[in-house]
């Protein structure tokens, strides 16, 4: 409960500061309760949606020389619970892993996935750590007796693309730490694509990103009481040609309000919360940004259409 509380509390804090931005603007973290996260499931299976498929289809185009990068004798440490089947078959790929680790924020994923993966990789040692992989995570918990020959950081998914580019730097400089000297950084990039493509991907015919998005309202009057009109806001997807992403925003149709804690928030008509980011890359723009952060993308791979993207990086000498 005590867990519960102090989630609730952040949520509360993150919340306020972020309609009393100016532009208003919430983590796009919050879009993923119980909730959101099925809406985003289903997401994932609209044709519009390429990136899951793409990701997919790259593992299995290429896993076996994945398999070979990583090599024996290591310890894979994946950022979120690894309860996908990306993860399964990476480990079933690999000749004698030293270890696998998840770290993920959430007590009961974190307890399912390693339970799950305990039984199908029974030779395999789970170690998992409940953290937020997006804050500095203490390595003290990633140590093995004897060591691995190397650590491997297996991130895929686009989830790097959600951050701002200060906060990807400084995030990949974290993983370099982690993974120290001898290691390697395995991590799923989108890439640029035509605008058509990309809003179509984050604004679905049958409208269920629409709903993952305005789900964040209904999550403030579920969990904080709020009071919104959530009918009063619009999903909107935008291409920020500049920034090259793809914005959410959830738009006033009207001018409305949103209250929480006696504190009274107003919008105009046409004003928005920005939700999320997602940046993308191309091949070119993904290596600068490991450079800043010290790394060296040594190997790359596409899936067969060229939709999407996973680095091998390494410290750069």
């Amino acid at each position: 409960m005590s867990e519960l509380r102090e989630e609730t509390g952040r949520f509360r804090a993150d919340v306020l500061a972020g309609l009393a931005a100016r532009p208003p603007s919430i983590h796009c973290k919050y879009l993923y309760d119980a909730a959101g996260s099925a809406l985003f499931e289903r997401i994932c299976d609209t044709p519009e949606y390429y990136v899951t498929r793409a990701d997919l289809a790259l593992h299995e185009a290429h896993l076996p020389e994945i398999a070979a990068m990583i090599g024996r004798d290591a310890h894979v440490i994946e950022l979120g619970s690894g309860a996908g089947i990306k993860t399964r078959q990476l480990l079933a790929s690999l000749e004698a892993p030293r270890a696998y680790t998840p770290i993920e924020i959430s007590a009961a994923a974190l307890e399912q996935s390693t339970r799950e993966l305990a039984a199908a990789f029974p030779d395999i040692r789970i170690r998992p750590i409940q953290a937020d992989y997006t804050q500095p995570v203490a390595t003290e918990g990633l140590a093995l007796d004897p060591p691995a020959r190397c650590r491997v950081v297996y991130f895929p998914g686009s989830t790097i693309s959600n951050f701002e580019h200060g906060e990807a730097v400084a995030f990949l400089q974290r993983l370099r730490q982690m993974v120290e000297s001898r290691g390697a950084i395995l991590i799923g990039v989108d890439l640029v694509k035509p605008v058509a493509q990309l809003l179509a991907a984050y604004d679905d015919e049958a409208g269920i990103t629409a709903a993952f998005n305005r789900n964040l309202l209904e999550r403030m009057r579920r969990e904080l009481g709020a009071d919104v009109d959530i009918a009063a806001f619009a999903h909107e997807a935008r291409y920020d040609r500049t920034l090259e992403r793809i914005e959410m925003h959830l738009v006033a149709r009207h001018a409305t309000t949103i209250a929480i804690d006696g504190r009274t928030f107003e919008f105009e008509a046409g004003e928005s919360i920005h939700t999320e980011s997602s940046h993308k890359y191309s091949l070119a723009s993904f290596r600068r940004l490991a450079t800043e952060a010290g790394l060296r993308s040594e190997k790359t791979w596409l899936d067969p259409d060229e939709l999407f993207s996973m680095h091998w990086l390494v410290a750069d000498a």
